[in-house]
């Protein structure tokens, strides 16, 4: 009964947080310098007189009120309904998700590395304090942590793609191939730079809370009385250490999530990818205001959930939570 009521709890509170983000992103782009019906006729709004503007307002709801166009996009969304995308003329959930398709193995690639990289340096250099291997770490960590996303992954592409040839320039899969004839390993070649870029840049943050959480049990009490029986430091850190040292990790991979996405954004604009993250600025560009909508709640609804899994896999990693809550 007492988890069937803190999953009751948790998940309250995530509605709660998804209309919040609902009516908040709402008014952002509501304020919006951005007039979402010359966006969408972009090159072709010198061609379109003002009857033919009222008209495609009127298609879309934009002469309606504010509060109007709210209290209907809240109506839908409670059916379900996300809308219709004006830039890819499809429905709304179509585009996420195919985009969200496209991107999920990109950020599947990208988290499962940012992670196992980021806790497998971290206990290293916890484990191996003030040494020239700790110092290593420290500098890579701090290097990426303050690197621009863009900047590494335009570097990434003209060092690997351009120069040396080794992976595509661009796109998920060969230019003018259909997506049903490409295989799996071209599906990967094309995947392996950004993904490896987007995990490069998730495993400062991991890594240095591991470190942090090592170098306190490297110097705990019962290291030391470990140390008095025979047990060597790499003994300490990878029975003992580890175990401690992935709570933190467990946690910061999960709340992560949101920095991962956000960072998807930014390598599938340079890798030219196909993916939700380049949708995102298509609908920001040309102010499709339905699609954009719809990701800013799928983003969230992403995260939390996130969260949520940190939240109930801490409590059942770590027995002294269960205890706790009894």
């Amino acid at each position: 009964m007492r988890v069937m009521a803190w999953w009751v709890q948790h998940l309250l509170r995530l509605a709660v947080v998804i209309v919040a983000v609902a009516i908040v992103a709402f008014g952002l782009i509501a304020a919006s310098p951005i007039d979402p019906v010359d966006a969408y006729l972009g090159d072709r709004i010198a061609q379109v007189g003002p009857e033919q503007r009222a008209l495609i307002a009127q298609r879309w709801g934009f002469d309606e009120p504010l509060a109007l166009q709210l209290g209907t996009w809240l109506g839908n969304l409670a059916q379900g309904e996300l809308g219709w995308s004006h830039i890819h003329d499809a429905p709304v959930s179509e585009v996420i998700a195919s985009r969200f398709h496209a991107s999920s193995m990109l950020l599947l690639l990208a988290w499962l590395g940012s992670t196992l990289l980021g806790f497998l340096l971290g206990v290293v250099g916890g484990a191996c304090e003030g040494s020239w291997l700790d110092r290593a770490i420290r500098l890579y960590c701090y290097t990426l942590a303050s690197t621009p996303t863009f900047w590494v992954a335009i570097l990434a592409l003209l060092v690997f793609s351009v120069r040396l040839g080794w992976t595509p320039v661009c796109c998920a899969s060969p230019p003018g191939v259909v997506q049903s004839e490409v295989d799996w390993l071209t599906r990967l070649h094309h995947l392996a730079l950004p993904a490896l870029t987007l995990s490069l840049l998730g495993v400062a943050q991991i890594a240095l809370h591991t470190r942090e959480r090592m170098r306190q049990v490297m110097r705990s009490e019962f290291a030391l009385y470990a140390r008095a029986q025979g047990a060597t430091r790499r003994d300490i850190a990878w029975r003992h250490g580890a175990r401690h040292a992935c709570l933190p990790a467990l946690t910061l991979a999960f709340a992560s999530l949101g920095e991962l996405f956000g960072g998807s954004i930014l390598v599938e604009q340079v890798f030219a990818y196909p993916g939700l993250g380049q949708a995102t600025v298509e609908a920001g560009l040309r102010s499709d205001v339905p699609l954009l909508l719809a990701i800013a709640m799928f983003t969230t609804l992403f995260v939390s959930v996130g969260n949520l899994i940190a939240d109930g896999l801490y409590r059942w990693v770590d027995p002294r939570l269960r205890e706790a809550a009894r």
